[in-house]
């Protein structure tokens, strides 16, 4: 019922020298390993999997199908480390070119590739901003123009249980396990789906020459995870949409960002290819150039930990620019010292959405201009109770 969990990393080889069975040593396979592969496979309908130590090696893993004088065509908002890789690392250290531009904007995917164009790498919904990439309608402008690029989905943001991006032709799709794979902030690991037998076999390599393998143990753990997943998603989905609908009543909030609020710019797409959405919400602070009323918010929290990650049962909060600040235009477009990004856990949603409350207020409070949209005829406990039942 529970897959053991195998700490050796070696193992007996048959009087001839080979393997005894199809494991020899630990890099190359290891049961426990191969047992969650099936498993996060089996999530995204996928032919194969392969899982690395965290989600940057799994995509370090699929750059290295780019070649020196190949081009990559990224979205221009994607993880910053993501970013950094690309930037500092392949482009001067290994020759490749890179476009980043609007993947929101079809014409402009189309107009940005090149002859050269090898991988075609984006993220739906995008961290921070939480834009929807129309994934079948991409994937399909891209094939068009040469069915041979690699197209690469980071699927992190919303999990295999809301979305699928393999079900729309895309090559490969990348998951952070770190974050609701795993659903606990306790394991690094990442993870790449395909139903391609020779990227796989790629990955296989990249796995077995480099080492970039996982721990049985956190194998384990991850597998742990996914036996709760589709009760958590629902779980965060369910205090997610009650959160992002009290934040859209506050008057201290400029703009909320939340797939399923019909207020979001690509509600409808999002509605089309995905049957939910996580727990993640970005939203804009009203706030001076200095960024005081954002921090001031983000200090009164008390149930809501100011953490970077996201995933896991605990809510967590950060502020976007953290990681952009090195970034020029238009890698920084839409982040600023006023968005925070805030990944809704699995507390009551009452709890949340009155922290958030307190927290706001607190800026009313030193502020003295600002009102909350609700007023003062509305008790917390009608607040609360308005988003129950959505």
């Amino acid at each position: 019922i529970i897959p053991p969990i195998s700490l050796s990393t070696t193992f007996k080889l048959a009087p001839s020298g080979k393997a005894d069975s199809p494991y020899y040593y630990t890099e190359a396979g290891n049961p426990t390993r191969t047992a969650l592969e099936e498993n996060l496979a089996a999530l995204e309908n996928a032919g194969h999997c392969r899982i690395f130590p965290s989600g940057m090696a799994a995509i370090f893993s699929i750059t290295m199908l780019v070649k020196s004088g190949e081009h990559i065509l990224a979205d221009e908002d994607i993880y910053a480390d993501t970013i950094s890789l690309i930037k500092k690392i392949l482009q001067p250290t290994h020759g490749i070119e890179i476009t980043f531009t609007e993947f929101t904007d079809i014409y402009a995917v189309k107009k940005s590739l090149k002859e050269n164009t090898k991988l075609v790498f984006f993220e739906s919904p995008t961290n921070p901003t939480l834009k929807v990439i129309d994934v079948e309608e991409v994937t399909k402008t891209v094939k068009n123009f040469n069915r041979d690029i690699c197209v690469v989905v980071d699927n992190t943001f919303i999990s295999p249980y809301f979305q699928r991006p393999l079900s729309f032709d895309v090559d490969m799709v990348i998951h952070s396990c770190t974050k609701y794979i795993n659903g606990h902030a306790d394991v690094l690991m990442g993870a790449v789906m395909t139903n391609c037998e020779k990227l796989d076999q790629h990955l296989y390599q990249m796995q077995k020459c480099t080492g970039s393998v996982p721990s049985a143990f956190d194998c384990y753990l991850v597998m742990r995870g996914t036996k709760t997943l589709h009760v958590r998603m629902r779980t965060h989905m369910e205090n997610a949409i009650a959160v992002a609908k009290f934040l859209e009543t506050c008057n201290q909030i400029e703009k909320v960002l939340y797939p399923l609020l019909e207020s979001h710019p690509q509600h409808q797409i999002h509605m089309k290819q995905a049957r939910g959405m996580s727990g993640m919400i970005s939203f804009y602070i009203k706030d001076d150039e200095d960024g005081s009323a954002t921090k001031m918010f983000l200090n009164n929290l008390q149930l809501i930990q100011n953490a970077t990650s996201l995933g896991a049962a605990e809510s967590l909060i950060v502020r976007c620019d953290m990681k952009y600040e090195e970034f020029s235009p238009p890698l920084r477009k839409g982040v600023a010292n006023n968005l925070v990004r805030l990944s809704v856990g699995l507390e009551e949603k009452e709890d949340i959405i009155e922290d958030l409350k307190q927290a706001l207020d607190s800026i009313t409070d030193a502020s003295g201009n600002l009102e909350s949209k609700s007023g003062d005829n509305h008790s917390d406990f009608e607040l609360i109770n308005s988003t129950k039942g959505d």
